[in-house]
């Protein structure tokens, strides 16, 4: 498995982990953007993340019969997890604003799924995904992610998540952004609120 020291070098070198102003997709704002569109662009640099993130995904969840990944930043990751591990990989997208299985897409019954994703704040594209396994009448295995930048406060999920890289980033809602993010132009960077 790739060391934490290592991950994080991954990261740094293909520009993922960005430092500024950001306002994520959760709506919080952060002074460290974690973009895994940029550590995918480099294919060999993030196969060597996922396989290590597949290796604890192995180790952590006996049975898992289907990967389920958001649209857009967890569809690369699952797919490469997927492949890793020979496993189905789906991904759900946005219609209106709420994630559905489009394309042919389907959870058989009873199967038990695994979401992956990019990135995890506040786990609010995970428990999106959660509610079409429960119409689906399967059941969740759990999360799993490269980038955990959880934290107890706002974290919505209650199980836990496996991931690659566990970063402790302060995130901010807009009535106490500090002084010093305030003198730095602001960018969204996330893909929740494209339209």
């Amino acid at each position: 498995m790739l060391s934490l020291k290592n991950s994080l070098a991954v990261l740094k070198k293909t520009e993922a982990l960005k430092e500024g102003h950001f306002i994520l997709s959760s709506g919080l704002h952060s002074p460290k953007y974690v973009q895994c569109a940029k550590l995918l662009s480099f294919p060999k640099k993030a196969e060597k993340l996922c396989k290590s993130l597949a290796s604890k995904i192995k180790k952590k969840f006996k049975k898992i019969d289907i990967i389920l990944a958001p649209a857009m930043g967890g569809i690369v990751i699952g797919y490469e997890i997927g492949r890793i591990l020979k496993l189905e990989t789906i991904f759900c997208e946005r219609v209106n604003g709420i994630f559905k299985l489009r394309r042919g897409f389907k959870i058989k019954p009873k199967s038990k799924v695994l979401i992956v994703e990019d990135v995890i704040t506040t786990g609010k594209s995970s428990l999106e995904c959660v509610k079409l396994i429960k119409k689906s009448n399967s059941n969740l295995v759990g999360f799993a992610c490269i980038i955990d930048r959880s934290n107890k406060k706002q974290l919505k999920i209650n199980k836990k998540i496996v991931s690659q890289v566990k970063l402790n980033i302060p995130t901010y809602n807009k009535k106490n952004i500090p002084e010093s993010l305030k003198k730095i132009p602001v960018t969204s960077p996330g893909s929740r609120r494209i339209k």
